[in-house]
């Protein structure tokens, strides 16, 4: 079992080093003329910065446009936790989660335009609109990232430590209708999906503790290209739970100014 878990370990942070890109602080990374128009690729970029200070990542999309999000924790060590659930989203290819909107022109209160191409007239009314549409597909992605933090806080795991923290998170998940399984309700990816996704944390947070103050991690965002691993979880949902019928999976209001709720309770600010 140890040996299974270390090479899957190893596996992952191996696979987790060809998605980031090491960069000198002020160096310039996106040519956004290069990129395709709407291919709803993105560079997001996480600079370490000292303990203590306010810190941001920047997002630059396929279209040229860049901006800068204000990251709800502070500098340090830390993992941020924009981050986490970058990594999380990542792992397991969920295109309509945080960033999957943000990719699609979603913008959020702690978002700021930053340069690039203009934004178009009407992107805050289209914003808006795909937000309230994907209202339970971001809290169901909150749902994932929480229990890979929880899994991946514990350093080996039980397979009935894992089931433990599954039925803990979906204790909460509200259901429309009594017997209902809050499992298809979320469209649940099986529980090696989810380990695999709390590796994958353990190990970024491994990297970014490392990571000295002013240099970044610049991470690539091409959901055509998300790992077999997430291609295979998704391939193993049920055919009746890949088709979804879009029930929920909690409130998700705006990141910051108006505060998100989760589906374990906490608030996202």
């Amino acid at each position: 079992m140890k040996a299974r878990r270390a090479a899957l370990i190893e596996a992952l942070t191996g696979r987790i080093e060809s998605l980031i890109t090491q960069i000198p602080a002020g160096q310039k990374r996106v040519d956004p003329g290069g990129w395709g128009s709407h291919s709803h690729d993105m560079r997001i970029t996480f600079r370490r910065f000292p303990s203590g200070v306010d810190s941001y990542s920047e997002i630059e999309r396929d279209d040229g446009a860049v901006f800068r999000m204000a990251e709800f924790s502070r500098g340090g060590a830390r993992l941020p936790h924009d981050l986490r659930h970058l990594v999380v989203e990542l792992e397991l290819g969920v295109t309509d989660g945080i960033w999957g909107t943000i990719a699609h022109g979603g913008m959020y209160t702690s978002m700021r335009f930053a340069g690039g191409r203009r934004l178009p007239h009407d992107a805050a009314r289209k914003s808006d609109a795909l937000k309230k549409a994907r209202h339970h597909r971001i809290g169901r992605a909150e749902l994932f990232a929480n229990i890979a933090e929880s899994i991946a806080a514990l350093d080996s795991p039980t397979d009935a430590q894992v089931r433990d923290i599954i039925r803990s998170h979906l204790a909460v998940v509200p259901l429309s209708e009594p017997g209902q399984d809050p499992a298809r309700v979320v469209e649940l990816p099986p529980p090696a999906a989810l380990v695999a996704a709390a590796v994958a944390v353990r190990a970024a947070a491994k990297k970014w503790a490392a990571l000295p103050v002013g240099a970044e991690l610049s991470y690539e965002w091409t959901p055509r290209h998300f790992p077999a691993a997430a291609q295979q979880a998704l391939a193993a949902l049920p055919a009746r739970s890949r088709r979804g019928g879009g029930k929920g999976s909690g409130k998700a209001r705006d990141r910051h100014g108006q505060r998100r709720r989760n589906l374990s309770g906490s608030a996202h600010g």
